[in-house]
């Protein structure tokens, strides 16, 4: 089964341009945080959403913005190495962040990833420590009704050992049982990230985890933030795809890794969403040239 884009919304410069172009264009999910577009993304949101109430909306806690993070300090969430370090994990600042996301929303998110959780510590004990701390106030809110399920959106926790898909299963159970609300991770998938693949493939890894737990994997960068479309040769995207164009082929390794349930993209026009949905429409590559793919590429 092939994944499905999603609007991201890291690094848009204008969000309601971008979203409503996605939005119109039939996508069904959208991805934000609290401190993207400079603490501004959460905000022009809420019109999409209240105009198109059937789509998906996800948003992060972690990072502290720096349009918020007097009003944090002012109600008592935030302290001074947390402020200065710019994330806080502690369950009072999630608590506030989860209540301001939700007004500047209008409505619960659907998911709220513990976001970057490697930068709350050094050590993978410390991590899972504040994961867990912070998986409590995730449980709290969903009880609460604030929110619909929680995950968590990292960069290298993963990759660097900190923790995996099994670690955070046991520890949302741990914490609220076998009908916990954790339901989601995010991480990169690209042309450049294909070890997850790889592994996927042989049936072990973040993915195949991902997927025996019926947990839902959103991929990051699959372009690598634009970067890497420079690096996709006529012969690389020939080899992928000879109908595609650059992105598209990029695209298509994403959508087609096993376990992978939204793609996050990044596009502002209706034409980047057309071109995106195009290769999203076909069916998924099948894991034998998916493994070519990967040996072309020596990942």
């Amino acid at each position: 089964m092939s994944g499905v884009l999603a609007a991201g919304t890291h690094r848009c410069h204008d969000v309601i341009t971008a979203v409503s172009a996605a939005v119109d264009a039939g996508v069904k999910w959208i991805d934000t945080a609290p401190n993207y577009a400079r603490g501004m993304a959460e905000v022009p949101l809420r019109e999409v959403l209240e105009r198109h109430p059937p789509v998906g909306v996800s948003t992060k806690v972690g990072f502290v913005p720096a349009s918020d993070r007097r009003a944090a300090i002012s109600s008592g969430v935030l302290f001074g190495e947390q402020s200065r370090r710019g994330h806080c994990l502690s369950r009072p600042y999630i608590a506030w962040q989860v209540d301001l996301s939700h007004a500047r929303l209008g409505r619960a998110p659907d998911l709220v990833f513990v976001h970057n959780p490697e930068n709350a510590a050094s050590t993978r004990d410390e991590v899972l420590r504040a994961l867990t701390s912070a998986f409590e106030e995730m449980e709290t809110a969903a009880d609460a009704g604030l929110i619909h399920g929680y995950g968590v959106a990292t960069w290298t926790g993963f990759s660097s050992g900190l923790f995996t898909v099994p670690d955070l299963v046991f520890l949302a159970q741990r914490v609220g049982g076998w009908r916990h609300h954790f339901h989601a991770v995010q991480t990169p998938v690209s042309l450049v990230h294909l070890g997850l693949v790889a592994e996927a493939l042989r049936e072990g890894g973040l993915l195949h985890h991902a997927r025996e737990a019926r947990i839902r994997v959103f991929t990051s960068a699959p372009l690598g933030g634009g970067g890497l479309l420079a690096l996709m040769t006529p012969e690389l995207v020939h080899f992928i795809d000879p109908s595609a164009t650059p992105a598209q082929a990029a695209l298509r390794v994403a959508l087609s890794a096993p376990g992978v349930s939204h793609v996050l993209l990044s596009a502002s026009t209706p034409a980047h969403w057309a071109e995106a949905l195009g290769a999203a429409a076909q069916e998924p590559l099948p894991p034998e040239h998916l493994r070519r793919v990967i040996d072309v590429l020596g990942a």
